[in-house]
């Protein structure tokens, strides 16, 4: 045995192995085995305490059973401790290992620091409806339930081209979708990151530039042909009645950020949220931003409709669904969190400025829920909510957000990991005995780990530590000395990470599931025995990679009173991909269809016909129609031949 190991060329303690090692030990014979052999997966450090002074003569009579029988079993003496078993915890710490077994029972007092039970499910519902109703009737309240002048949803027939951008957290998308007309679509997009630089500029002019010039890299990648007619068009003193408006794309601005709205178009910056602070642009119309940048670089482009993400996702579930029931909800779990539905006109008591179709009598209403109960009346708030509170870039503000969003979570874990490393009563990545490393090992964690610095700890570790359940958390551990620079962390290091980790995703589903059954209730419809489904469209990196995230949401929706589980089967949660880009899409379409092309088509020619000077042939492509912002015209376009 000792030679095999020799051939390993690992001669000390600290060695590692790349890969576990694979060991075929033969077991004692047991009636019920169908096999003496089983195969079983350890790592080097384990394997060398299979030769330790206390532990070889057990090893030896695993491989030669016949020559060293086992010790006969001892019941352990009644004075002996006994360790309670933390639920996160698949096996009690040994009683011999008691700084192991203070590391379980301080990870399980975290833990119960994130229980969110069934009566704070409830509780939050109550307080969640209150709120609601609140913000239907005045201005000025924790969730704002913004009329966004949407009042209707597709049904999976429509057809058209048409640009859209999203500006949503940490990327910014600019993508074409052609709707089919069959609940299909073809989406053409680029991505590409916000620097961070960007995200706190001075002034708004350098974030809606940037994101002009990404239009533009856009068009010249994926419609060359119609962007180089357009600049022959340009350059050129043709008739300018020959101007048709399929010279012109019409843009949807995905804008995922608090907006006062004003019309289909236009939208005043309330706040930042999700880590953007560029003061200059509170205030102003976020569509009037983007096209003065567009227009400085002459694009074929107008900025058409203002579309919030979730009001997208609502949009692109209901044109992609199947069956007769309209969706109720769109909702987002990603960087941040926020939901629309649809909501009764006669239920907004609020005053509705500007033109809208009352024909539907319904409307999507914006709740902005990441702010909701700012004022604490019910939130939960462990110290490490309110430590990251404090140093988030907007304290006392989206109190909702910053426990259920990825762009927190991370960050929440973080904290309550941080201070059990630092605490004297656990032993959370110290070189102490454990079960797997207490001889010839040494944990330790590197200075540059992201646990000790702010931010630091990325929210996707979570999905893993949720994922790995097999009984040595190797997956887990590996990514924590990978992505976290934690070394040779023990199973007890990796069980306390996963408990804590866990803990906290719960409770993000949980009061994920106080929205979504807050507005399956406002809805009216799980009592109206016509409306067979209640669907929901969701979309963002939790619901999408966080193992087991609608199953929690479901679990804690069959726990509130009103809907239980006869109810929450009744609610059918759906991805809603490329919300966004296609629900920009749709909700321009919704816009094109009471517009009047001809009426600022005259305005263009009549503009580009003032403008044609041989010193600026530049400025045949106007600014303004007749002193109207070219952020008010849309239209549904198409692409020339």
């Amino acid at each position: 045995i000792r030679q095999q190991l020799s051939q390993l060329v690992l001669s000390n303690g600290d060695a590692k192995l790349k890969y576990q090692l694979q060991l075929r030990l033969p077991l004692q014979q047991d009636v019920l085995a169908s096999s003496p052999y089983t195969l079983t997966s350890t790592s080097f450090s384990s394997l060398l305490q299979l030769f330790s002074p206390s532990t070889l003569h057990h090893t030896l009579g695993l491989f030669l059973p016949h020559f060293y029988p086992p010790s006969s079993p001892t019941a352990p003496a009644a004075s002996d401790s006994v360790c309670h078993i933390p639920s996160p915890f698949s096996t009690a710490p040994p009683t011999s290992r008691p700084v192991a077994m203070a590391l379980a029972d301080e990870s399980n007092r975290v833990v119960q620091e994130f229980d969110f039970t069934n009566d704070d499910l409830n509780r939050h519902v109550q307080e969640f409806l209150r709120q609601m109703n609140e913000g239907l009737s005045q201005e000025g309240t924790s969730l704002q339930q913004i009329p966004t002048y949407v009042t209707g949803v597709p049904n999976g027939t429509e057809k058209g081209l048409y640009l859209a951008v999203d500006l949503g957290g940490t990327n910014f998308r600019v993508c074409s979708i052609m709707l089919n007309g069959d609940t299909t679509f073809n989406l053409t997009y680029n991505k590409v990151a916000i620097p961070k630089e960007l995200m706190v500029a001075k002034t708004a002019s350098d974030l809606f530039s940037f994101l002009a010039k990404q239009i533009e890299t856009f068009l010249k990648e994926h419609h060359a042909d119609h962007f180089e007619s357009h600049l022959r068009r340009r350059n050129t003193y043709s008739t300018p009645s020959g101007y048709r408006d399929e010279h012109i794309f019409r843009l949807g601005f995905t804008f995922s950020f608090p907006v006062k709205q004003l019309a289909i178009n236009k939208g005043l910056l309330i706040r930042w949220t999700k880590g953007f602070d560029i003061r200059d642009a509170v205030g102003k119309d976020v569509c009037a931003l983007l096209q003065t940048e567009i227009d400085r670089l002459h694009l074929p482009v107008k900025v058409a409709a203002l579309v919030n993400d979730t009001v997208g996702t609502l949009m692109a579930r209901s044109y992609t669904s199947t069956g007769k029931s309209r969706s109720v909800l769109g909702a987002i779990f990603g960087t941040g969190t926020n939901g629309a539905y649809m909501e009764k006109l006669d239920n907004i008591k609020k005053p509705i400025t500007g033109d809208y179709d009352k024909t539907t009598g319904e409307m999507v209403v914006n709740t902005e829920w990441g702010s909701f109960d700012n004022q604490l009346n019910v939130l939960p708030s462990t110290a490490w909510d309110k430590a990251l509170d404090v140093e988030s870039v907007n304290p006392g503000d989206q109190m909702f957000e910053k426990r259920v969003s990825g762009m927190f979570l991370g960050e929440i874990v973080r904290l309550a990991v941080a201070d059990m490393i630092n605490s004297e009563k656990s032993s959370l990545f110290k070189d102490l005995n454990s079960s797997f490393n207490d001889w010839g090992t040494t944990t330790n964690i590197a200075p540059q780990s992201g646990f000790l610095k702010p931010w630091g700890l990325d929210s996707a570790i979570m999905s893993v530590a949720a994922a790995d359940n097999t009984p040595e958390l190797s997956t887990l551990r590996q990514e924590l000395e990978n992505l976290l620079h934690v070394y040779t962390p023990s199973l007890e290091d990796a069980q306390a990470f996963k408990a804590v980790s866990n803990a906290v995703g719960r409770r993000a589903a949980r009061l994920s599931a106080v929205a979504i059954g807050a507005i399956a209730l406002q809805s009216g419809k799980l009592d109206d025995i016509n409306e067979e489904v209640i669907d929901i469209g969701v979309d963002g990196s939790l619901v999408e990679h966080y193992p087991f995230f609608r199953d929690m949401i479901y679990e804690a929706l069959c726990e509130i009173d009103g809907i239980g589980p006869k109810g929450a089967e009744k609610i059918r949660i759906g991805i809603a991909k490329d919300g966004s880009g296609v629900g920009a899409a749709l909700i321009a379409l919704v816009a094109a269809s009471r517009e009047k092309p001809e009426d600022y088509l005259t305005d263009l020619r009549s503009e580009s016909t003032r403008a044609r000077k041989p010193s600026d042939a530049l400025s045949m492509y106007p600014l303004h129609f007749n002193g109207i912002p070219t952020s008010s015209l849309f239209t549904q376009i198409h692409m020339p031949d």
